[in-house]
């Protein structure tokens, strides 16, 4: 399946200064919790990042111990 990006997707999203580094963020980030675990079928998993990236989001919460199982959102993020 080819992608095409939104061209809006840049300019729907406001953006916030963070702390003292002046470092731009979406005012959204996307947490993967429970959402990504190896549980979870992958094509759904695209979805929802081809999805947030449309809508502008560019930040995405991950940890090495979200799944289920424990990893498992890490390792199908970079799928």
């Amino acid at each position: 399946m080819d992608m095409m990006q939104d061209g809006e997707r840049y300019t729907r999203m406001p953006y916030r200064r963070t702390g003292r580094s002046g470092l731009l963020l979406p005012a959204i980030t996307l947490g993967l919790w429970q959402n990504f675990g190896g549980d979870r079928p992958i094509e759904a998993q695209r979805a929802i990042i081809r999805r947030a990236f449309d809508l502008g989001i560019t930040h995405f919460d991950l940890a090495n111990n979200y799944g289920p199982p424990y990893g498992s959102a890490e390792e199908n993020f970079g799928r």
